[in-house]
């Protein structure tokens, strides 16, 4: 379309364009969206193009809220994923037109009648209404272009307020925070003082103009125009995602609606190896945080892994993207604890609390309930394959609510408890599917359930850093587990170390790694009996002291064996 529509010059022209970040190019994923204003037949586009993935369903919901049609792209290798459809639900949801179109035409692996019968069978629209095309050779492009102009309507009202809504933001080291905005009503002009209404904070527009997709300033914006504002703030949190931008000398009465606070319901530890690099580590992540309005975190101490932030993702990709990211750019050296996710904790006397980890679960004499985050999730694969997935999701506490088919292909709708998908449960889907199936989830409230907290002692010293939240009824089995995998990284002392799995002063599972043992024997050339004796018995004394006064010393690999349970 850029190329098409010579917004890119030729020669600037490179495959994944918009993926300015060096991991979206790698991994063939968007992670943040970009604006593009594009000139057509005398007509001025504003497209944005953005991510997929259900970690960034709200940035998704807000683009939507901010254009008047979506132009819906399938594969026609692939055909239709778990992502496409609760896209095409946030779609419907703010009654967009909808444009569809098969991309990949060309390849010759693409399946282009049956991905148009899925997409028929999904929307309810014609056959000749979805436009066939290929990126890369630029056929039939041109059809889409025409298309969105001739669905043309804008959203505008002639009003004296000004409201923009804000559907992304990010943070430049040179210039403080660059808003991307929709204008609904009014204008936003050069150097007006700029007011955003959710999180109440006033700002100045220092520069604005719209994306081509570099940045080309404007003296103003007006109504029905997609653009960038470069403000004074020195931080995301003060514009957010989803929030109303307005004048501050004629403020508009009500705000543009749908702005929710986004908060992280995936927490995980993350420690440096090295103690010294916990000052490297906190001004990482908050370089990272200015311009992730979602990162939340706070300093956590282990007694084994020393100082350590806790941080809170959107999920688990938003975890491996912020991970890599810390490696990569910041060179850290890092160990993640298990993911867990946030439990409301209901006391006998009615307050609610609401922990982050295990460790910080109330002693449960004073706790009435426990309540976890349970999740609505979708799975698309192929029919045959719908009984392997039925069973994972019943070994994950799940049930399956709806079962229905898209042409070839069955759509299972389930809800399972969110803490039992977050470590594996995508693998294990791939494995279980030879990597046909896709999946999507969005939190679904919070349920009251038989929860236990199980703790690990080692040489009857309790770890905090490892203590998990389970189910009763997986409690015994993870225990043996865990304490298995632990036998195995830990290394042997000169003593017997145990190795238990608790929950409370009950013992769930012991393994024992044996002591290194010295023949001290050896130096007796007869064979007196008591002699021998003697000397065991003075070996046997001096371990039991060993143990007593002993510290077993832990390696960070016992950290990381949480995280696979394979």
């Amino acid at each position: 379309m850029m190329e098409l529509t010579g917004t890119v010059e030729q020669r600037e022209m490179k495959s994944q364009l918009l993926d300015s970040m060096e991991l979206e190019r790698e991994k063939g994923i968007t992670i943040k969206l970009a604006p593009v204003t594009m000139k057509w037949k005398g007509y001025t586009l504003n497209l944005i193009d953005t991510p997929g993935h259900v970690d960034f369903s709200y940035e998704v919901s807000r683009s939507l809220q901010a254009v008047e049609t979506a132009v819906l792209v399938v594969d026609a290798t692939q055909g239709i994923q778990a992502q496409t459809l609760a896209n095409v639900y946030l779609a419907l949801e703010q009654d967009l037109k909808i444009i569809p179109v098969i991309n990949k035409v060309d390849l010759p692996a693409a399946d282009v009648e049956g991905v148009a019968a899925q997409i028929i069978n999904l929307l309810g629209c014609k056959r000749e209404a979805i436009i066939e095309v290929s990126g890369k050779t630029g056929y039939n492009i041109d059809k889409i272009l025409d298309k969105i102009i001739s669905l043309d309507d804008i959203k505008t009202n002639d009003s004296n307020e000004t409201k923009a809504l804000i559907f992304d933001s990010y943070f430049d080291d040179y210039r403080g925070v660059v808003l991307y905005v929709r204008v609904f009503e009014g204008e936003i002009s050069k150097n007006s003082e700029i007011l955003m209404m959710a999180a109440e904070s006033k700002g100045l527009a220092l520069e604005m103009g719209v994306l081509t997709p570099k940045m080309s300033p404007r003296e103003s914006l007006k109504a029905g125009e997609i653009g960038y504002i470069v403000t004074n703030l020195k931080t995301t949190r003060e514009a957010k995602v989803g929030d109303t931008v307005t004048l501050t000398k004629s403020p508009a009465k009500e705000a543009l609606p749908g702005y929710k606070d986004v908060l992280p319901f995936v927490y995980a530890g993350f420690f440096p190896v090295s103690n010294d690099q916990y000052k490297d580590l906190r001004e990482a992540i908050e370089k990272l945080s200015l311009s992730d309005s979602a990162l939340r975190f706070e300093p956590e101490n282990s007694p084994v892994l020393g100082f350590g932030l806790r941080i809170g993702f959107l999920g688990l990709l938003h975890m491996d993207i912020i991970r890599e990211r810390l490696e990569r750019e910041f060179k850290l050296d890092l160990i993640v604890t298990n993911p867990s996710t946030n439990y409301e904790v209901v006391m006998n006397n009615g307050e609610i609390l609401e922990i982050k980890s295990a460790a910080d679960l109330p002693d449960v004499s004073e706790v009435r309930e426990i309540r976890e985050p349970w999740v609505k999730g979708e799975i698309i694969l192929p029919k045959s394959m719908i009984g392997n997935v039925l069973n994972l999701i019943n070994e994950k506490r799940g049930h399956q609510t709806n079962l229905s088919y898209i042409e070839e292909r069955a759509v299972i709708d389930f809800e399972a408890p969110m803490a039992n998908l977050l470590t594996d449960f995508y693998d294990q889907l791939k494995s279980a599917t030879s990597g046909y199936a896709s999946f999507n989830y969005e939190l679904n409230g919070y349920r009251p359930e038989d929860l236990v907290r199980v703790d690990f002692l080692v040489a009857g010293h309790k770890m905090d850093a490892l203590s998990i939240m389970c189910h009763r009824s997986e409690a015994e089995a993870i225990g043996r587990e865990v304490t298995k995998k632990l036998k195995e990284v830990i290394p042997r002392q000169n003593y017997e170390v145990a190795l238990q799995a608790a929950i409370g002063a009950r013992i769930i599972a012991r393994e024992t790694i044996g002591a290194y043992r010295k023949d001290v024997t050896v130096k007796i050339h007869t064979g007196d009996r008591d002699r021998k004796a003697k000397l065991l018995e003075k070996q046997k004394r001096g371990k039991a002291r060993m143990k007593r006064f002993g510290k077993v010393d832990i390696p960070s690999e016992a950290f990381t064996v949480m995280l696979k349970r394979d």
